[in-house]
């Protein structure tokens, strides 16, 4: 075995003792194509050298498998746990028939303790290794939060979308339908009276300044005037009864006007709920329109389009911008804004989004993974002429506290296996501290975990 291990550029110049020591602590294993060495989130208790074929080290994020590299013969895999303590990162499973010498943890502690040749080379394998998973893992994070972010605005646009299609296509048929009303009502002859009837009635079919009824209201007001429509013989009342009624009509406002154009009465009441009709699909198409303007105005606002990369931010702007993007996952999560008035900062806008954007999906999250039938998130900003502080807390299970420290780590996640990639909070920390000059610190206990970020209101080079 010792020729395997004098072949592995790592532990290239050891001496023989050091040879034997290895020899002693290793176990040549053969692992059929397929087959599992380890899963993430093991304990790492072994390092592996591969002898022949190859090991495919692989990442589940958000559902999906990501393959972070494939080593042959010669290499080594698992040593980072071992250093780190840590357990396993990926998983690693065999691409083909592949035999591995498997090093114990003790004979791979005292290698790099008495070789500083084997430290030296380790160091640079990790390094490089580190680097290239990093790189990796942060794509993978973006597109992860990225098909997120259009899921969330898929469903969101697509119930104002559907209701301006729905509105749209019976406002067509209204409209078609409505001339020939009107034609009908100009050849009946009505007299003043009649006419000024009829005009009272429209004005307050379409009059919005009047409150709606309420459901009960609307009942008894549609009985009433189906019982009215009963009396002069109109055939299917009930149709006519619930138009007029939503309309906020009743059938005392009605009677007069029937009374007045008597057989005419049925073209009258038509062209009434027609115009009601019409008003309402209108409304319904402007109010769908409006919500779609609002959407893409909240996803300009948070990606910042057209404007420097450094701007003036009210970060309360950010936040709301947010929560619009957030909504369909914060649907059923009570969201609290306690906003004080703040000066704007000098800062990275799009960035900055892209924090509040993994410390609110991360405390929807936390809730969600809690089981919390009472899921809540507090969103506080305040401050001063010198710095604000923006805060995120959330009622989720919370953070264990030998894990808190660990949190802004790269890779480390909190999350259950394959949920995450364990880099939004670095990235988070990175926005903050190394291009902001802020800071960023998290206080957590079962029931309350609250992230904390200060910024400086000069900006990032102040």
């Amino acid at each position: 075995m010792e020729w395997i291990l004098r072949s592995v550029p790592l532990f290239q110049g050891l001496s023989d003792d050091d040879f034997a020591g290895l020899e002693a602590g290793a176990e040549a294993i053969d692992i059929p194509a397929g087959e599992v060495v380890f899963d993430e989130g093991d304990e790492g208790d072994r390092a592996y050298v591969i002898v022949s074929g190859e090991l495919d080290i692989v990442k589940i994020t958000e559902g999906r498998e990501i393959l972070l590299a494939r080593r042959g013969p010669g290499e080594v895999i698992g040593e980072m746990a071992l250093l780190d303590a840590a357990p396993r990162m990926a998983t690693v499973r065999a691409a083909e028939e592949t035999t591995v010498v498997a090093l114990a943890k003790d004979c791979f502690d005292d290698l790099l303790s008495t070789s500083a040749t084997a430290a030296r080379a380790l160091f640079s394998v990790l390094l490089e290794r580190w680097r290239q998973t990093e790189a990796q893992l942060r794509q993978s994070d973006r597109m992860a939060q990225l098909g997120t972010l259009t899921a969330g605005l898929a469903h969101e646009m697509n119930n104002p979308a559907a209701a301006i299609i729905r509105a749209s296509a019976q406002l067509e048929q209204s409209l078609a339908a409505y001339p020939d009303r009107v034609v009908e009502i100009a050849g009946l002859g009505l007299d003043t009276d009649q006419m000024e009837a009829l005009r009272g009635l429209l004005a307050a079919a379409v009059d919005d300044s009047l409150p709606l009824p309420s459901s009960l209201e609307l009942s008894d007001n549609s009985a009433e005037i189906e019982d009215l429509l009963d009396r002069y013989e109109v055939d299917q009342p009930w149709e006519l009864a619930d138009q007029l009624a939503s309309s906020g009509l009743r059938g005392a406002d009605l009677e007069p006007v029937l009374e007045a154009t008597g057989d005419h009465a049925i073209g009258v009441l038509q062209v009434v709920a027609g115009t009601r009709a019409i008003q309402g699909l209108a409304g319904e198409v402007n109010v769908g329109a409006e919500r779609l303007s609002a959407i893409v105005g909240a996803l300009k606002g948070y990606s910042h389009l057209d404007q420097a990369p450094v701007q003036e931010v009210d970060v309360r702007h950010g936040l709301r911008d947010t929560l619009v993007i957030l909504k369909s996952k914060l649907q059923d999560i009570e969201v609290v804004t306690e906003f004080a008035d703040v000066p704007e900062i000098t800062a990275y806008g799009s960035e900055l989004n892209q924090v509040w954007t993994n410390l609110i999906d991360n405390a929807a999250d936390a809730i969600h993974d809690g089981g919390r039938p009472d899921g809540r998130i507090q969103l506080r900003v305040e401050g001063g002429d010198e710095s604000i502080v923006v805060e995120v807390e959330d009622n989720g299970s919370g953070i264990p506290p030998e894990l808190v420290a660990r949190v802004f780590d790269p890779f480390f996640t909190t999350k259950p296996q394959g949920s995450g990639t364990g880099l939004g909070l670095d990235i988070s920390y990175g926005i903050i501290v190394h291009k902001h000059r802020g800071s960023i610190v998290v206080d957590s206990e079962p029931g309350r975990t609250v992230f904390t970020v200060s910024l400086p209101v000069a900006g990032p080079d102040s």
